[in-house]
């Protein structure tokens, strides 16, 4: 990620497809205080007084969050997730969840960590921060098999190890952007509780893509099998860091007490970030609030936003390199339903000094998509994020792309 972000400031007039971030032109300076105003307008009309306004607002609050009840009230009507608040810990974004959850449920070095192959490194980074190990089921083109899931659990058996739990992100993926379909989210539940592995869903993109999504796993969850960590960086604006998990299993501590995992999740977070801050809480609260827990429907104009931006790149990598010049050069691309990233196959090493060609001789950014592969892969392979730019520059930067691969390529 340094890497990226130093090519991107060495040429700032090149088009980037590298950042994963929503699109700027959703967001206005005086939207924030409505948001908070809203909140403030909910704590009065529960009878705070404001005086108790005051206090929630400007000093530390629960460790396990503010906004607990809320959460749990659009999960149930927009998620059909039903869940106690208290198996709720609020979060500094979905990062520090992966964390805490990571941190609380590996016990000992015989317990791993399965992940899909490519990957999201925010769960590779924070298990190489607690010295986890981590092995990788190679993803298919539509996705995550649990017949591969079955075999990485057996194999780490074999090795005198336990498969502790499975990373996943069944919608939409980052990087590769594919999405698993309700049976094959049934199948892996079923192998999950058969081998009493955890699954641990990440689901940033599906609110924010077109048409109806598939159930998450946690609404599927009969049981208990499934923690859930949510982010409303996508979904409400990434300023406010804030996210959230679903940890209702129960627990036995060090000391023989029973209680719910999101329990010890508070415990740790309570020595590192020791509570989400109020204020933005305050504003994710606001939101919900307005959109009477339909973050859906609050992230429609999005979600099309989204989806037209999906479309236009993948209509300009159909244009600019169609199905003979394609065939000629060896590349290829996978063809996402909704969220940010698409897969490029490319005949040639899309490594470091690549990139740094492509954007100081041609102008355009990408990502290597062998940054996500944690054992190794996807050398020629790279990610193109379609989220922050307008479709003009999707044109202008799918054609430098073109010409860039073509330069690139191995001569014919």
């Amino acid at each position: 990620m340094t890497f990226l972000n130093e090519i991107t400031l060495r040429y700032p007039a090149a088009v980037s497809f590298a950042p994963g971030r929503p699109y700027d032109g959703f967001f206005g300076n005086e939207q924030i205080f409505g948001y908070m105003r809203r909140y403030l307008d909910h704590l009065a009309d529960q009878g705070r007084s404001e005086e108790e306004i005051r206090t929630v607002l400007f000093q530390y609050g629960p460790t396990p969050g503010l906004i607990r009840t809320i959460i749990a009230d659009w999960l149930a009507r927009d998620e059909g997730v039903e869940v106690p608040p208290e198996s709720i810990v609020v979060t500094v974004g979905a990062q520090e969840g992966m964390l805490l959850t990571l941190r609380a449920l590996f016990a000992g070095p015989e317990d791993v960590l399965l992940v899909a192959s490519p990957c999201y490194v925010g769960i590779t980074g924070a298990a190489c921060l607690l010295n986890l190990p981590v092995t990788s089921v190679p993803e298919r083109a539509d996705g995550l098999h649990h017949a591969d899931v079955e075999a990485a659990i057996l194999a780490e058996r074999a090795k005198g190890r336990r498969a502790r739990a499975l990373y996943v992100v069944p919608d939409h993926s980052n990087p590769s952007g594919t999405t698993m379909d309700p049976q094959a989210r049934r199948d892996l539940l079923d192998l999950a509780a058969r081998h009493g592995m955890l699954v641990l869903e990440d689901t940033p993109y599906r609110l924010v893509s077109p048409g109806p999504p598939h159930p998450t796993l946690k609404s599927l969850d009969r049981d208990r099998g499934v923690v859930h960590i949510g982010s409303f960086s996508k979904t409400v604006f990434p300023g406010a860091r804030v996210g959230f998990v679903i940890a209702d299993q129960r627990v036995v501590d060090a000391q023989g007490r029973s209680g719910l995992l999101a329990d010890e999740l508070a415990k740790i977070k309570s020595m590192v970030t020791v509570n989400t801050p109020a204020l933005s809480q305050a504003a994710v609260a606001g939101v919900l609030l307005a959109a009477d827990g339909r973050l859906s429907r609050f992230n429609d104009p999005n979600a099309e936003y989204y989806g037209d931006a999906m479309r236009t790149t993948l209509e300009a990598l159909e244009r600019h390199l169609p199905p003979a010049r394609r065939a000629a050069l060896g590349v290829d691309w996978n063809t996402p339903t909704g969220g940010f990233f698409i897969r490029v196959d490319v005949p040639f090493d899309a490594d470091e000094a690549a990139l740094d060609r492509s954007a100081r001789e041609f102008g355009v950014i990408w990502t290597p998509m062998a940054y996500f592969h944690p054992e190794g892969g996807g050398r020629r392979q790279l990610r193109l994020s379609t989220s922050y730019l307008t479709a003009e520059q999707i044109d202008q930067g799918i054609a430098r792309l073109t010409r860039f691969i073509e330069a690139h390529a191995p001569r014919l």
